[in-house]
């Protein structure tokens, strides 16, 4: 009991925190995107802020009072709302971090690159795209709509006792795959598109920085441009998505075969799929000037 109640409390120090820093940093970007010049990068920030107050509320929620093993606190529909809305609140924030780093990629790419083709007009041409990553997330987990039980309704203490509060019911086995599948495309394809981004943005940080060795070796002044240090701040929160991300991944294929009991690494896989959602916010704010002013 001692331990559920140590998770349960390790567990919402960090989704409230999470939830804090996402929610400054949404109410900052929502003043300078109104304020000053609109930039399609802070409209995605936005979303993703949004995105992973959602993905942490519907994460956090259910998971600590089941560690505090409050019972009864979820009906069939409780789970259905909890656990479909933390699944397209995972896909959004995959897609939008994702989409913010190819549009970074674009916007410090030199004219004459063919990237630089692909450039947004206006800063309202993002919503169409956010539009249909909404849809796309949805259509992708509708699946638990129909087949997601709070586990007080099946009289499943084993599961109980693990901490968990709904269980998916085994349902079509074609039917079951085709939504593992499209889950798994989503997720090769745009882990495909942000390899592919972040490698683009590196090669060009990189020749900057070289340029900007050869300016001070010849004792020339040289500033930094914004789009730049948006650049490394992007990148910086990109290898944090991918080490979160990854890690799960390693957890979850070998272990989960190896391991008779694998309730440990149960636990870590919890924090870690909540892990970039609360720790971004914290790398964005010291890292941009507007937000570090607002936060001091």
């Amino acid at each position: 009991m001692s331990l559920s109640i140590l998770k349960g409390t390790v567990f919402v120090s960090i989704s409230g925190l999470g939830i804090a820093g996402n929610i400054f940093i949404l109410l900052n970007y929502m003043h300078m995107f109104k304020e000053n010049k609109k930039k399609s990068t802070h409209l995605m920030f936005i979303h993703l802020a949004f995105t992973h107050i959602i993905m942490l509320l519907s994460k956090g929620i259910p998971k600590t009072l089941a560690a505090y093993d409050v019972k009864n606190f979820l009906e069939d529909i409780g789970c259905v709302i909890f656990v479909y809305l933390e699944r397209v609140a995972r896909g959004l924030s995959i897609c939008t971090s994702t989409l913010l780093t190819l549009v970074q990629a674009i916007t410090i790419s030199p004219r004459d690159s063919a990237w630089r083709k692909l450039k947004l007009q206006s800063a309202w041409n993002i919503l169409p795209v956010l539009l249909f990553f909404w849809i796309l997330n949805s259509l992708i987990g509708i699946n638990l709509l129909y087949h997601m039980k709070n586990i007080n309704s099946l009289n499943m203490s084993h599961l109980t006792q693990s901490g968990q509060y709904c269980y998916f019911l085994q349902d079509n086995l074609l039917m079951r795959w085709a939504f593992l599948t499209l889950m798994v495309l989503r997720d090769a394809g745009f882990q495909g598109i942000l390899g592919v981004a972040s490698g683009y943005m590196v090669f060009l940080l990189h020749k900057h920085h070289q340029r900007v060795l050869y300016l001070h070796t010849s004792k020339l002044l040289y500033k930094t441009s914004p789009e730049m240090k948006a650049a490394h701040n992007v990148l910086l929160l990109m290898l944090c998505f991918v080490f979160f991300y990854w890690t799960e991944c390693v957890l979850s294929l070998p272990f989960s075969f190896l391991l008779e009991n694998h309730l440990i690494v149960e636990n870590i896989q919890e924090f870690l799929r909540v892990g970039y959602a609360s720790l971004s916010p914290f790398i964005l704010i010291p890292k941009d000037r507007n937000l570090a002013q607002c936060w001091h």
